[in-house]
């Protein structure tokens, strides 16, 4: 895997999630697709697969560039910044 500079900046440890699936699409009855974890500041929300990519919109909101896999079994982190598997 490659590494960038946003995951050195990363808080250690890493943070503890604020729920335990994406509250956006739970708030306009939505159900959420692959849930991601904002490494940064524990925001939970659904991959660019599900209708409305709140992973990618916390991102742009935020500028919190580095991501994991909340699913079970996964734990490859994504920088949207560089567009790097980190």
């Amino acid at each position: 895997m490659s590494e960038c500079q946003h995951v050195g900046e990363l808080p250690l440890p890493e943070p503890a999630p604020l729920s335990d699936t994406c509250r956006e699409c739970l708030a306009i009855g939505s159900h959420p697709v692959q849930l991601r974890l904002c490494l940064e500041c524990g925001h939970v929300g659904c991959c660019d697969s599900s209708p409305h990519q709140h992973a990618t919109g916390h991102f742009k909101e935020t500028g919190h560039a580095v991501m994991r896999s909340f699913e079970p079994g996964e734990d490859w982190r994504w920088c949207f910044v560089d567009s790097l598997i980190v």
